[in-house]
């Protein structure tokens, strides 16, 4: 039988929540035990005291597979506010001595890992004492960490339509078409987008923003788009293309090396680069901590000077 509140409130420590919400991440005992620098055991104890605690389990094995329970994914949720609260805290009462401290947790979509180094170079100069945890995601699992709301902001391209988000374009995310260096279609005439089309286009997944933008371009201009392979990354796409499999639409940032080294070549087209841009996107009901806010200030002031930074040396076409 559960406790009521005011039991549970003698019986719950916070160390017990962050056990638990250890086990939760890392989905195995052990490896929590490793990260928090406890023996197995005791992670074990701490958890049978909270699902004493709670009157119900929050893990269980199916064979050898640790599972969360219904209870787990609640009490999940619960924590998760918790300690995200405590954060704030922690990075307001630094705010109030003149210092901004703290976690900044960003998720970025593929195509956006390339900028984000730039955005933290100079960020992290002027705020030394934030530390950052950055995960690169596909956009539906982007799009599903919004919901969730696991991260400070996410940086993607195409934005989901909802007015439960807020978001700030800040540099545009240029998509070139891309050749090997020696391919015939570099040296014909008044070439059109739809032969570079057919000319065995490399393609991400559905539903991935590259692959959006290129099939809403291609339907308002009433080109037919008939891929010749789906590649699961930017990367493998581009590697595609060195190996001479195909052609491509790629963010212009993704092989800014390969152009240099005149491997591969973006041909003139009319129509392109599409632009589209890259945001700052978190849910509008969030209130931003100190050193998220610190992070949108810095990226809203230095607009200007990004876009020279970051396109700055790739060569043009």
């Amino acid at each position: 039988m559960p406790y009521s509140l005011s039991q549970l409130l003698n019986r719950l420590s916070f160390r017990q929540l962050q056990v638990f919400r250890t086990v939760y991440q890392r989905h195995s005992y052990s490896r929590a035990a490793e990260e928090l620098g406890l023996t197995q055991p005791a992670v074990s104890a701490q958890i049978r005291q909270l699902e004493q605690a709670l009157g119900q389990p929050v893990f269980e094995y199916v064979g050898k597979q640790l599972y969360v329970t219904a209870a787990g994914e609640q009490l999940m949720l619960v924590v998760r506010s918790i300690f995200t609260d405590l954060e704030r805290l922690q990075m307001e009462l630094d705010e109030l001595q003149g210092q901004v401290r703290g976690e900044l947790r960003l998720a970025a979509v593929s195509t956006a890992q390339y900028v984000v180094p730039y955005l933290l170079e100079g960020f992290l100069k002027e705020y030394p004492q934030v530390s950052v945890r950055l995960r690169v995601v596909n956009r539906a699992q982007a799009t599903e960490r919004l919901q969730e709301n696991r991260d400070d902001l996410i940086i993607m391209g195409m934005v989901p339509d909802s007015r439960s988000l807020s978001s700030m374009p800040f540099l545009d995310n240029e998509m070139v078409a891309v050749v090997r260096a020696d391919d015939p279609l570099r040296y014909q005439q008044s070439l059109t987008p739809q032969p570079f089309l057919d000319s065995g286009l490399l393609i991400r997944e559905p539903g991935s923003g590259t692959r959006l933008a290129l099939e809403d371009w291609c339907a308002r201009k009433r080109l037919s788009l008939n891929p010749k392979m789906e590649l699961g990354s930017n990367a493998a796409i581009k590697h595609g293309v060195l190996a001479g499999l195909g052609v491509a639409v790629l963010p212009k940032l993704s092989v800014s090396a390969e152009l240099r080294l005149r491997e591969l070549a973006v041909l003139q087209l009319d129509g392109f680069p599409l632009r589209r841009s890259w945001c700052t996107v978190y849910p509008s009901s969030k209130h931003p901590t100190p050193v998220m806010q610190a992070f949108l200030d810095y990226v809203r002031s230095n607009l200007n000077s990004l876009h020279t930074r970051i396109y700055g040396d790739i060569p043009d076409p």
